[in-house]
């Protein structure tokens, strides 16, 4: 075994650990959530997830978005397997081991590289989209700073990515021209970068353009960066909103088949009113929760992201910050301060906010802060629950449970409200309804 094949050994086991590590983080806080089973009709969710998830259906709603980021979901997905191959001549010291395969090898070759063509024109042109058009969704608020860096970041990386995997096949296909033994043994078709080869590495079968070493270190710089661009993003994904790559899968299996504005009950409220109805219904029992050390006061609604259920949490983290949601919700098209897209934001910052603090003190301690010192009462209460947002995400995301959520702690638990919506209480309490009239009175306008 060589030092190359060690150096790289070292290099997958660190980055693999690493990710591991950061990825356990991730399900940790995500867990910190309320406990909610989610597992009924599973197998209407296999078809949910793979018409969604795997079909990008909702993606395509519109079209010229939903086509490019269908070619770089494909390129992600397809020309990943070779680094199984790369990996495998990593660890080996080989060269294109699987070349075996013959025909059915330069077939896979031949696709990768027309999809790392396309691959590379789409991140071209999402970068337009979002530096030089400048779409709306794309240049609001929330996205300021690292969110919109992020963004830019990665589609420049995916771009680096892309160039030397066609750049090493390039400098490979250079060297076959000249008889290298060790690489023309190997297999392989190279519809793209031969292009490349006799246009910009400038070598032809009739002239050899660049002396045999310097294509060696050409196509020995792009694998090793190609393949450590691939550890580093794998480890990027879970710091960065790419990892929706990993979660999107997870997230809409468990969403809920329920009508999307279909508002869900509170358990225990639902048991004290049936208990109240009917004294022989045993009203609920607060069952302790206990969450990172401390034992956590049952609220009604939210406060903080202990307060949302795991599934909410992992909402956040799915979060893909497109910005589908806010382009298509009511009370941001009309001025208002909403934001579905912030609301996600804020809830995953503020999950990771509380996993440091784990992190820092070995349990949870208050910090002073809480969700709602994200998020401000006039977000929540601009929110028609018209569920346009959750109708439009890509991942089936719902900003408005959360919203919902945070809405019941600030009428049930700090008897906060707007003026107009207090008046609308107090006449139900008082009347029945939420006009400011006696029941008797209801049907005068009938007679009129």
């Amino acid at each position: 075994m060589g030092i190359s094949s060690i150096v790289f050994i070292v290099l997958l086991v660190g980055a693999s650990w690493l990710f591991a590590r950061n990825f356990m983080r991730i399900r940790r806080n995500i867990l910190l959530g309320r406990d909610v089973t989610i597992n009924d009709r599973k197998g209407e969710r296999w078809a949910l997830m793979a018409r969604v998830a795997l079909g990008q259906s909702k993606m395509v709603v519109r079209p010229v978005a939903g086509f490019l980021h269908i070619i770089v979901y494909a390129g992600f997905v397809i020309i990943n397997i070779e680094v199984l191959e790369i990996i495998i001549d990593g660890v080996f010291g080989t060269h294109r081991v699987l070349s075996f395969m013959g025909g059915f090898y330069d077939f896979l070759i031949g696709s990768f590289e027309w999809l790392a063509l396309g691959v590379w024109v789409a991140c071209a042109i999402f970068l337009v989209r979002r530096n030089i058009i400048k779409l709306k969704r794309f240049v609001m608020k929330e996205l300021d700073g690292w969110p919109r860096t992020d963004a830019n970041l990665i589609l420049f990386t995916e771009i680096a990515l892309m160039t030397a995997f066609l750049f090493m096949n390039a400098a490979d296909y250079g060297l076959r021209l000249g008889g290298d033994l060790h690489y023309s043994q190997a297999g392989g078709s190279f519809p793209v970068s031969s292009w490349i080869t006799e246009h910009v590495l400038g070598c032809t079968k009739e002239s050899f353009g660049m002396s045999p070493a310097s294509l060696v270190l050409i196509e020995r710089i792009c694998w090793w960066f190609h393949i450590i661009g691939i550890l580093a993003f794998l480890n990027y994904l879970v710091v960065s909103k790419h990892l929706h790559i990993l979660l999107a899968f997870p997230n809409v299996w468990y969403s809920t088949l329920k009508p999307k504005t279909e508002i869900i009950n509170m358990d225990r409220v639902t048991g004290e009113v049936k208990s109240m109805l009917d004294p022989s219904v045993q009203p609920p029992v607060v069952a302790p929760h206990t969450v990172a050390g401390v034992e956590m006061t049952e609220r009604f609604g939210a406060k903080d992201v202990f307060d949302l259920s795991w599934k909410q949490l992992m909402d956040g983290m799915t979060c893909t910050e497109c910005g589908r949601c806010t382009s298509v919700c009511p009370a941001n098209l009309t001025g208002k301060l909403l934001s579905p897209r912030k609301i996600m934001m804020d809830t995953r910052d503020r999950l990771e906010e509380v996993g440091k603090v784990i992190d820092a003190k070995g349990k949870w301690e208050e910090d002073g802060k809480s969700l709602h010192s994200r998020i401000t009462d006039e977000e929540l209460w601009a929110c028609t629950t018209c569920n346009a947002c959750t109708e439009a995400c890509p991942v089936n995301i719902d900003p408005v449970g959360i919203i919902m959520d945070m809405r019941r702690y600030l009428v049930m638990e700090e008897s906060k409200t707007r003026p107009a919506l207090a008046n609308m209480l107090t006449n139900v309490e008082n009347n029945g309804a939420p006009w400011q009239m006696a029941q008797a009175d209801r049907l005068k306008w009938a007679d009129q």
